[in-house]
C-alpha cells in the first residue's frame, strides 16, 4: 500500500484549508488599533483663549483609594431583600452593602456595574484600567495575558508618585509587570481552588491598611468566581464565600481614613451554571459599591443618578477624584454623583461641569488621534462629532465667562457628546481587513473545489508518482516572488501574503491538472468521466450538506443548531431504507411471470440473506433513532433560548446536594462505562481478536478494564464533599490526584502498545496423528512452486485466508489438510485485522475524552458508541442489499451518504456532550482533571480543554476509516450463499480482500478522507461567508463570530484527527505486510 501519496495529499489539502482560515480570521478578528500615547498633567484644560492650567489642577478629592475586586460579584449577590425569608445560597449574604447605603446615603452608593463583552477577567481588568473597549479576539488571550501598553490608571498613578500595592489574582502581574510599588500575586487558573488567593490576601490586607506604605491598594479576590465555576451559584459553598466577603468589607471599612475612597466591585457576573465570557445580562451585570468615611454624595438623590454604571466610567471618575490625568485612550464618562454641582464644591475641587469638560476634551483628543491613524470611523459620523464638540467648546467658554457653568443644558450636552463618542467607537472599534478576508474566502472556496477533485481523482493520483511535486515547487517559487516584491515595494515583508500566494498557486495548478485529466477521461470513456456531472455529485446527502451550509447564514439556525442537526441526521438515516425500498432492494424479489423458472434471472442474493440484511438495517435504524432521541437530554442551553433548562447530567457530582440524586447519577454513569467497555471487548471476542498472545490483546483484556475502573473510582472520589471525611482529607486529595493520572497513564500506554504491535491475529497449525512423523510437506495455501516469494506474497493472500477459513472446524476439510499430511491452518481475527485495532484504539481514546467530561456524560459517550455502530451496520447492510461486492473502478467506494452522516454525527454529539458554540459553555474544569493544583504553563490546560470541547470531532475523525472497513467485515460476495456480519460463506475474505488491490485500497482511503474533510470544509466555508456577509449584523459578535471560531477550530482538530486515523491504518497495513512476509518464507522452506 502506498502511504506517502495518501499522507502527502491529505496533509496538503488540510494545509490549504488552514491557510484560508488563517487569512480570513486575520482580516476579520483583528485587534483594534491601539493609540500608544500617554496623558500628562501639562495637557491644556481650556481651548483657544484663556489661561492654560494644569490637567491635575488643585488638590485631589481623595489621597488614597482601596479597590476590592470580588471576581464575578454579580449584582444579584449584592442586593439584600429583608422580606426574603428563605434566601438561596447566593441571596442576602452581603448585607453590609445595603445597610451602609441605607444608614449613610451621603457616604455610599450601590450600582449595577455593566461590563462590555467578552466577560472574561483579563478583558475586564483591561476595560476598567484603560477605559477602552476590548475587541472580540482579545478573549483568546485570557489565559496568556500580555502586558498592557495603552495608557492606564496604574501607569498614571505611578507617574505622579503614588504607591500602588497589589495582592490577589496574578493576571494583574502579567498585565502590569514591574508597575506596582509592592505586589503579592497568587495563581489564578485553578478554578477548583476556592481559598488560596483569598486567604493570601487576608493574611496581608489588614496589616497593609494599618501601615503607611501605600496610596492605592488593589485586592482581587477569586473565591466567588471559582466557587461559581466549580459548584455554581446555588450551592452552600457560595454562601460561605459571600459571607466571608461580607466580613472582609466590614473589616476594611473600619480601617479607612477620611481621605480614603473605597470601591468594591465585580469584574463580571455569572450565569446560573457559574460560567461567564458571553454577553448575557447575567454575565455583564456586576455590582459596584462606592464608600467614603466622609460625605461624598449630594442629598437628596437627583436625576443625575445613573441606573447602570458602565465599567469604562470608573476610569475617568477615579482619575479625577485622585488628581491624575485620565488615560489617553479612555472613552468612559465621569460618574457625576461623585462630584458636587458647580458653586457647591470646595475651593480647588472639581465641579460636575468641570469634570465633564475635562472628560470631553480628553475624549475628543483621543478621537482625533485615533481617526487620523485608523481611518475606520465613517467620515459623516466623524464630521458630526467634530461639529458637536466645536459647538460644545464655544458653549462652555461662554458659560465659563458668564459664570453659567451650572446650566443643566450644558451638562446634558456634554453627557450627550461623551455618549455619542462611546457608541461610535463601539460600533466601529474592530478594523476589518477586506483584502485578507477576500483572500481567505477565495482560498477556502478553491480548497473545497480542490478537495472534491481530490476525492474523485484519488485512484489517478495514487497511480501517479509525485503528484504534488511540480505544484509544490511552483508554489514555493511564487511565495518567494511575493516576498521579493514586498521587499522591493514596501521595504518589509508580510508572511501571510507570501503564504497566500503559494497556496493559491498550488490550488490553481491542481485544478488545471484535474481539468486535463477530465479531458483525457472524456476521450477515453464517457463512464470514467461521469463523476464530473451534476447528477453524480448532487446526491441527496450532498443536498442536505448544502442546505445545512446555507442555513448557517441564519442566527436562528445557529442558536437551535443542536436540535436541527439531530433532525438532519435522522432524515439522512431514514433516507437510506427509503432509497433501497424505492429501488426494490429492501425486500426479496418475487417473480410473478408465466416464464419457466429456468428462464428467470437469478436474484443477486437469496431471500434469506435479503431478509437478514434488511432486519439488520432496520434494527440499526431503530438504534440510531433511539440514540438521537436520548441524546437530546444531554444538551446545554444558550441565553437566547429563553426557558430552556440545561441537562442535569452536565453538572458534576460535586455540585449535587441531593445525595439520592447524586447516587443515582453515579450508578448510571458507572453502568454506562461498564457497558461501553463490554461492547468493545465483546465485539473483538466475537470476531476472534482476543485469542492471540500479543500486546494489543493484553491491552484489551487488562488495560481497558483497569482504565475503566480507575475512571469509576475517580468519579466516586471527585463527587465526595470536602468536609464529609475530614480525617481522610489528605487521602481523598491524593486520590483526586492519583486516580485520573493513573487513568491517563494506562490509556496512553494502551494506545502506545496498540501502535507498537496492532495485529490481533492468532494462528496455529495442526497435523494428523498418522502423519506426524512423516516428512513435513508445505501447507496447502501454496499456489505453486516455481514463483518467487514476492509473487507469492501478491497472489497467495486470498488462498492463505481461504485455507485458514476452511480449517476452522477441526477435521472437516474440503479435500485438503490432514488427509495428505499437510498442516491445516487455524486462524482467528484475520478477517478484522484492520478494524479490530482501530476500534480498540478509538474506544480507549473515548475513555481519555470521557475522563475530561462530567461524570454524567458517560451516558452520552455510550450513546455515541451505539450510534457509531448502528451507522456502520446501516452502511454495510445498505451496501450488501444494493449490490454485493460493488466497487467503483475496481476500488472500494464509500458513498456520500454515510460520509455526510458520519460528519453530521460529529456536530450532533458536540451538542450532545453539553457543548455549544459559545465561550461561556467551554468546560474549563477539564484543565484540572488530574491537576488539582493547577499548571505552571498554558499548553497542558489548553490541550485538555481542546480535547474536552472537540471530543466528538476527534473520535469520529479518527474512526472515519471504519466506513471503508465495515462493509468488508459484513460483506456478501456470492449468490450461492450469504452471511450477515460474521456468518461464513464460501468465498468471503472480509478485510483481507483489501490486500488483493493495494492501489485501490490506498485510493479508497484517500477518497474517504477527502470526502470527510470536504464535508467539514464546506461547513467552515459557510461559516466564513456568514461572518463576512453579516459582519455588520446585530448578532455578529454574539452568534456568528463565536460560531466561526468554533467551526474553524473544529476543522483544525478534525484535520489532525483524520491524519492520525489514516496514519494508524497505514501502520496496521505495514504490520500485516511484515506478518505475511514472515509467513511466506516459512512456507517455502
Amino acid at each position: 500500500m502506498k502511504w506517502f501519496p495518501v499522507l502527502s495529499l491529505l496533509f496538503w489539502i488540510c494545509a490549504v484549508y488552514i491557510t484560508g482560515i488563517y487569512l480570513f480570521v486575520g482580516g476579520f478578528l483583528l485587534v483594534r488599533m491601539e493609540v500608544n500615547r500617554t496623558s500628562s498633567c501639562l495637557d491644556a484644560l481650556y481651548p483657544g483663549q484663556g489661561p492654560e492650567r494644569d490637567f491635575c489642577r488643585g488638590q485631589p478629592r481623595f489621597h488614597k483609594a482601596v479597590l476590592l475586586i470580588i471576581d464575578a460579584l454579580k449584582i444579584d449577590f449584592a442586593r439584600f431583600d429583608p422580606n426574603n425569608t428563605s434566601p438561596r445560597p447566593y441571596e442576602n449574604k452581603l448585607p453590609v452593602l445595603e445597610e451602609t447605603v441605607s444608614a449613610k446615603p451621603s457616604h455610599s452608593r450601590l450600582y449595577p456595574f455593566r461590563a462590555d463583552p467578552p466577560t472574561t477577567t483579563m478583558q475586564r481588568i483591561k476595560g476598567f484600567t484603560t477605559g477602552s473597549l476590548p475587541t472580540f479576539i482579545d478573549v483568546g488571550n485570557n489565559f496568556a495575558s500580555s502586558a498592557i501598553l495603552e495608557d492606564n490608571l496604574i501607569q498614571q498613578l505611578g507617574q505622579v508618585g503614588k504607591r500602588v500595592v497589589f495582592m490577589g489574582d496574578d493576571t494583574w502581574e502579567n498585565l502590569y509587570p514591574k508597575r506596582f510599588h509592592r505586589s503579592l500575586p497568587f495563581p489564578s487558573f485553578n478554578v477548583k481552588d476556592l481559598h488560596t488567593v483569598d486567604d493570601g490576601i487576608l493574611q496581608n490586607i489588614y496589616t497593609t491598611l494599618e501601615g503607611d506604605d501605600w496610596d492605592v491598594l488593589v485586592a482581587h479576590f477569586l473565591g466567588v468566581d471559582h466557587c461559581g465555576h466549580r459548584f455554581g451559584p446555588d450551592h452552600p459553598a457560595m454562601a460561605d464565600k459571600l459571607t466571608q466577603m461580607d466580613g472582609v468589607i466590614r473589616s476594611v471599612m473600619r480601617r479607612l481614613q477620611n481621605d480614603t475612597l473605597l470601591v468594591v466591585m465585580g469584574d463580571h457576573g455569572m450565569t446560573d451554571t457559574g460560567d461567564h465570557g458571553g454577553e448575557s445580562q447575567k454575565e455583564t451585570d456586576a455590582a459596584i459599591f462606592i464608600y467614603s468615611p466622609s460625605p461624598l454624595f449630594q442629598q437628596p438623590q437627583n436625576q443625575l443618578e445613573p441606573e447602570v454604571v458602565p465599567q469604562t466610567d470608573l476610569v475617568p471618575t477615579l482619575a479625577l477624584l485622585l488628581g491624575i490625568p485620565i488615560p489617553y485612550s479612555s472613552v468612559g464618562q465621569v460618574l457625576l454623583p461623585l462630584f458636587p454641582p458647580h458653586g457647591q464644591s470646595a475651593v480647588g475641587a472639581l465641579s460636575q461641569q468641570e469634570a465633564l469638560w475635562i472628560n470631553a476634551k480628553q475624549v475628543n483628543r483621543f478621537l482625533e488621534t485615533y481617526s487620523s491613524m485608523a481611518k475606520d470611523i465613517p467620515p459623516e459620523t466623524l464630521s458630526q462629532l467634530r461639529a458637536q464638540f466645536s459647538s460644545l467648546s464655544s458653549e462652555y467658554i461662554t458659560a465659563h465667562q458668564k459664570g453659567l457653568l451650572s446650566s443643566p443644558q450644558l451638562t446634558a450636552s456634554l453627557q450627550s457628546y461623551l455618549t455619542s463618542v462611546r457608541d461610535t467607537c463601539r460600533a466601529t472599534w474592530a478594523k476589518f481587513n477586506p483584502f485578507k478576508m477576500a483572500a481567505g474566502l477565495i482560498i477556502l472556496a478553491l480548497a473545497c473545489v480542490t478537495c472534491l477533485l481530490l476525492s474523485e481523482l484519488s485512484l489517478t493520483l495514487i497511480r501517479e508518482d509525485n503528484a504534488l511535486k511540480s505544484s509544490c515547487i511552483v508554489a514555493v517559487l511564487t511565495g518567494i516572488c511575493v516576498a521579493i516584491a514586498q521587499l522591493l515595494s514596501w521595504g518589509y515583508m508580510e508572511v501571510p501574503w507570501c503564504v497566500a500566494g503559494a497556496t493559491l498557486t498550488s490550488e490553481l495548478l491542481f485544478i488545471w491538472k484535474a481539468y486535463k485529466t477530465r479531458t483525457v477521461a472524456k476521450t477515453a470513456s464517457k463512464k470514467s468521466a461521469s463523476w464530473f456531472s451534476v447528477t453524480h455529485l448532487l446526491t441527496p446527502a450532498v443536498f442536505i450538506l448544502l442546505l445545512r451550509c446555507a442555513s448557517l447564514l441564519s442566527d436562528s439556525y445557529v442558536i437551535a443548531e443542536g436540535r436541527v442537526v439531530t433532525f438532519l441526521v435522522f432524515s439522512l438515516a431514514l433516507y437510506i431504507p427509503v432509497h433501497l425500498n424505492w429501488h426494490g432492494y429492501l425486500l426479496p424479489q418475487i417473480y410473478d411471470s408465466p416464464k419457466p423458472s429456468a428462464l428467470l434471472p437469478s436474484p443477486p442474493l437469496p431471500s434469506s440473506v435479503v431478509r437478514k440484511e434488511a432486519s439488520t438495517l432496520m434494527a440499526s435504524l431503530a438504534l440510531v433513532i433511539g440514540s438521537l432521541f436520548l441524546s437530546l437530554f444531554f444538551h446545554g442551553c444558550r441565553e437566547e433560548q429563553g426557558s430552556c433548562q440545561p441537562s442535569p447530567f452536565l453538572s458534576p457530582l460535586s455540585r449535587m446536594q441531593d445525595d439520592k440524586l447524586k447516587n443515582l447519577h453515579y450508578v448510571l454513569s458507572v453502568s454506562a462505562l461498564a457497558l461501553y467497555t463490554y461492547f468493545l471487548r465483546n465485539w473483538m471476542r466475537n470476531y476472534g481478536n482476543l485469542n492471540a498472545s500479543c500486546i494489543t490483546v493484553f491491552t484489551a483484556n487488562w488495560i481497558l478494564p483497569l482504565s475503566s475502573i480507575s475512571l469509576g473510582l475517580h468519579w466516586a472520589v471527585s463527587g465526595t464533599p470536602e468536609d464529609s471525611f475530614k480525617n481522610l482529607s489528605e487521602l481523598i486529595g491524593l486520590a483526586q490526584l492519583a486516580l485520573p493520572r493513573a487513568a491517563y497513564c494506562l490509556l496512553t500506554a494502551g494506545l502506545f502498545l496498540i501502535w507498537l504491535d496492532p495485529l490481533t491475529v492468532f494462528i496455529k497449525s495442526k497435523t494428523s496423528a498418522q502423519n506426524r512423523l512423516a516428512s513435513r510437506l508445505p501447507p496447502r495455501y501454496r499456489a505453486s512452486i516455481g514463483i518467487s516469494p514476492q509473487a507469492e506474497l501478491h497472489h497467495l493472500i486470498p488462498q492463505i485466508y481461504q485455507q485458514m477459513r476452511q480449517s476452522l472446524d477441526d477435521g472437516e476439510l474440503s479435500g485438503y489438510g490432514e488427509e495428505d499430511g499437510r498442516p491445516a491452518v487455524e486462524a482467528y481475527g484475520l478477517g478484522t485485522v484492520y478494524s479490530a485495532p482501530l476500534l480498540l484504539s478509538c474506544g480507549m481514546l473515548g475513555l481519555v475524552l470521557l475522563l475530561l467530561h462530567p461524570e454524567g456524560m458517560a451516558l452520552a459517550f455510550l450513546l455515541l458508541l451505539l450510534e457509531m455502530g448502528a451507522v456502520l451496520y446501516i452502511h454495510a447492510s445498505s451496501n450488501n442489499l444494493s449490490g454485493p461486492g460493488r466497487t467503483e473502478a475496481g476500488g472500494f467506494n464509500v458513498p456520500w451518504t454515510p460520509v455526510v452522516l458520519w460528519a453530521l454525527a460529529a456536530t450532533q454529539f458536540f451538542h450532545a456532550t453539553g457543548h455549544l458554540p459559545t465561550f461561556p459553555s467551554i468546560q474549563w474544569g477539564a484543565a484540572f482533571v488530574g491537576f488539582p493544583d493547577g499548571h505552571t504553563g498554558t499548553i497542558i490546560p489548553a490541550s485538555l480543554v481542546t480535547l474536552n470541547t472537540f471530543a466528538s470531532h476527534i473520535l469520529l475523525a479518527v474512526s472515519c476509516p471504519l466506513l471503508l472497513l465495515w462493509p468488508l467485515v459484513c460483506e456478501v460476495r456470492s449468490s450461492r450463499g450469504g452471511r450477515t456480519c460474521g456468518e461464513e460463506v464460501e468465498d468471503a475474505v472480509m478485510e483481507i480482500r483489501l490486500r488483493e488491490s493495494p492501489q485501490q485500497f490506498s485510493s479508497a482511503l484517500l477518497q474517504l478522507s477527502a470526502r470527510y474533510l470536504f464535508v467539514h470544509g464546506a461547513q467552515v466555508f459557510a461559516s466564513v461567508c456568514a461572518a463576512a456577509i453579516l459582519r455588520r449584523h446585530l448578532m455578529v459578535w454574539k452568534v456568528f463570530a463565536p460560531k466561526l471560531m468554533f467551526e474553524t477550530s473544529a476543522f483544525i482538530v478534525t484535520s489532525v484527527s483524520v491524519l492520525l486515523g489514516v496514519t494508524f491504518v497505514l501502520r496496521i497495513d505495514s504490520a500485516v505486510t511484515r506478518w505475511f512476509k514472515r509467513l511466506v518464507p516459512d512456507a517455502s522452506r
